[in-house]
């Protein structure tokens, strides 16, 4: 996730955008996994800083993906993102 440089009043809303590269399937299997996945990211925009670019890059595995799984990943995916960073970790 990047922040653009703004300050956080003229920054605009968080974008989300996304990768759904031929490994994933055939057109109607990629146009139906990035539909999947931006249903799915529209509820969790408002957890994204103001401003910031978020970039969803599907896996091969997500064209056979149920779509309660697809959701599952996506959200952890959110929450190690969003994850306060440790001291530890560089």
């Amino acid at each position: 996730m990047l922040r653009r440089e703004e300050d956080a009043e003229t920054a605009g809303p968080a974008l989300v955008g996304f990768i759904v590269a031929r490994n994933v399937g055939n057109a109607v299997t990629r146009n139906a996994v990035r539909r999947r996945l931006r249903h799915l990211a529209r509820g969790h925009v408002d957890r994204l800083p103001p401003g910031s670019l978020l970039v969803v890059r599907a896996n091969p595995r997500a064209g056979e993906a149920r779509p309660d799984d697809l959701a599952a990943d996506l959200e952890s995916a959110l929450d190690r993102l969003l994850r306060p960073a440790s001291k530890g970790r560089r």
